[in-house]
């Protein structure tokens, strides 16, 4: 309870700096809304095909410099024509619910209580990709709904979004792995069409990603540390995307709050450029 205690007076006065200073002020000054727009690139023709669903996309730098070595990152057609050879999934977003309700893909299916989907709105201007439910999560069919969720709401709240009305909430996983270990290997492949199916129909205009899986997930850097790539925009299928670290890490260490914060502020600086 410290931990929360004392992250959460931080955010109190974030929030009162935001109030004296006014949100523009705030914005990370890294990034202009140009090069927000310029972030999309196009793909490599003939590229060739990527092996699993975590190596559908590249990052590309704030300055619209593509990082790294290898081809661009793909469009939404070349994640369409990527994502054809996983699985079948409903086209519905009511049907793709209902088919993820009823998954025994893994080994997961066997220890759920509950398969937890999704939250917020559908047509979602952000969306947020988590890991996976925890107990609280478990038990209520919903993500981040424990001490990492409300803090997370609360750290939403400083760039004016909310699962209300602007926020879609998804994890890589759908069931709880248990005592709340890491996602494995054959788990995450398993399940992770949902999400990148949940990405196609939502079509949000930012994704943000919280955690290292989800991180490492869409951007395919599946070695680098989440430390070493947040702080930039990068790109999943001409959708800006921003990483950051978990709200659960947060709690634990709360001198990655003000990061996290700083993360926000890039994301609310693309979603105002676009």
């Amino acid at each position: 309870m410290t931990g929360l205690r004392s992250s959460r007076e931080e955010v109190a006065r974030l929030l009162r700096q935001k109030a004296e200073l006014g949100p523009e002020a705030l914005y990370l000054s890294g990034l202009s809304r140009g090069e927000a727009l310029r972030l999309a690139a196009t793909a490599r023709a003939g590229a060739q095909a990527l092996e699993t669903s975590a190596t559908l996309t590249r990052p590309v730098a704030a300055s619209g410099t593509p990082k790294g070595r290898g081809s661009p990152a793909p469009t939404r057609q070349a994640v369409a024509a990527v994502t054809s050879s996983l699985p079948v999934l409903p086209a519905s977003y009511v049907e793709l619910r209902e088919h993820a309700l009823s998954c025994t893909r893994c080994r997961l299916s066997e220890g759920r209580t509950q398969v937890v989907f999704s939250d917020g709105v559908e047509h979602a201007r952000v969306m947020v990709v988590g890991e996976a439910p925890g107990a609280s999560e478990d038990e209520t069919g919903v993500p981040f709904v424990g001490a990492a969720g409300k803090y997370l709401n609360l750290l939403l709240s400083t760039v004016g979004l909310s699962r209300a009305d602007t926020v879609y909430i998804a994890n890589v996983l759908k069931c709880r792995p248990p005592g709340n270990r890491n996602p494995m290997p054959d788990e995450i492949e398993a399940c992770s069409p949902f999400l990148l199916k949940q990405i196609e129909l939502v079509q949000p205009e930012v994704l943000l990603a919280v955690g290292s899986f989800s991180a490492q997930l869409l951007t395919g850097r599946e070695k680098v540390a989440l430390g070493k790539i947040r702080g930039e925009v990068h790109n999943y299928g001409g959708v800006p995307l921003v990483v950051t670290y978990h709200p659960a890490a947060l709690l634990r260490n709360p001198k990655w709050t003000r990061p996290f914060w700083e993360d926000l502020q890039l994301l609310r600086q693309v979603l105002d450029g676009a």
